[in-house]
């Protein structure tokens, strides 16, 4: 109920501001993408016979699972959930995306997912923060936190950059067609997948779930909960009901995913949707079992994510 009053009370928010104007201004996304469409090393990116690797990205890619002792270099996921400033970030990505690396493609849709709601107005999100806090709602300071934590992170992205779920789409297009299973997933989460059959609905879970892809688990995520329920496409599979959506991205945690209280993911469901975890240092899992979800609990979750990874009987 609380996430549901502050959910509304953002809508109020947003309905009261109106429509005001939008100050004008020269995108910095789209700036960069032309500065680094013609930089050398994007040029040198294209031209026949370069590697992936001629894209000499700052990060190494992300593995399945987490990350063995030794690293050299920390991995793209790694970079976005540790960048202070996502613009930045996103500049160092960019020659990498468009160059056909499949993953850097994926983390510059994860940019513009996570910033969108932050830069279609700034000043409103502001203001809708500063209303919140005013109020004092129960559970409203974990929220106002993780939007301020938003707003740090996205400082520099503006209106004039179109940021929104339509260029979010877009770029999880390019992706999934460079090969990110992770920004495939995604599509079909979002009602676009590549392919409408059942057949390739079927076939992409599982792909999911054996590649034991951190991110392409908790992509699919919402794709296998109610939305599920009833397509032939996943009988059998982990899917159509609420805790099914829940197994999956508890499973994406066990496997490397970044589901902290700063993380990320639970800071976008916090500052967007009013999901805040009860304590500011309880995880996904954690807050999973304070919360005990009802029609089987937490314990029925764990058991399907233990059978999502292999390591139960229960699908």
């Amino acid at each position: 109920m609380l996430a549901l009053l502050a959910a509304l009370v953002l809508a109020l928010l947003a309905g009261m501001r109106g429509g005001g104007a939008v100050e004008e201004a020269r995108s910095p996304v789209q700036e960069e993408q032309r500065d680094v469409a013609g930089s050398p090393l994007a040029v040198s990116a294209r031209q026949p016979g370069a590697t992936r690797a001629g894209a000499a990205r700052p990060w190494q890619s992300t593995s399945p699972r987490p990350a063995d002792a030794g690293d050299r270099l920390p991995s793209l996921a790694e970079g976005f959930e540790q960048a202070d400033d996502l613009h930045a970030y996103l500049r160092r990505l960019l020659p990498a995306a468009q160059a056909g690396d499949a993953e850097a493609a994926w983390f510059v849709s994860r940019v513009y997912d996570y910033c969108a709601a932050h830069a279609a107005d700034p000043a409103g999100y502001a203001r809708d923060t500063d209303a919140l806090a005013r109020m004092g709602l129960a559970g409203s300071a974990s929220m106002v936190a993780a939007r301020k934590r938003v707003a740090r992170r996205c400082r520099q992205f503006v209106p004039a950059d179109g940021l929104g779920a339509g260029l979010v789409i877009v770029k999880r297009l390019e992706a999934a067609e460079a090969g990110s299973l992770a920004a495939e997933a995604s599509l079909l989460a979002m009602g676009e997948p590549l392919e409408d059959d059942a057949g390739y609905r079927s076939a992409l879970v599982e792909r999911v779930r054996d590649s034991a892809d951190a991110e392409a688990f908790s992509a699919l995520a919402p794709a296998m909960g109610l939305a599920a329920s009833g397509d032939p496409a996943h009988a059998g599979q982990v899917a159509g009901t609420r805790q099914a959506e829940l197994a999956w991205q508890l499973a994406a945690c066990r496997l490397g995913m970044d589901c902290s209280a700063q993380g990320a993911l639970m800071t976008a469901w916090c500052a967007h949707g009013g999901v805040c975890p009860p304590g500011a240092a309880q995880d996904f899992e954690a807050a999973l079992h304070a919360a005990d979800p009802p029609q089987g609990g937490a314990e029925t979750i764990k058991q399907l994510s233990d059978s999502l990874l292999g390591e139960g009987v229960l699908r």
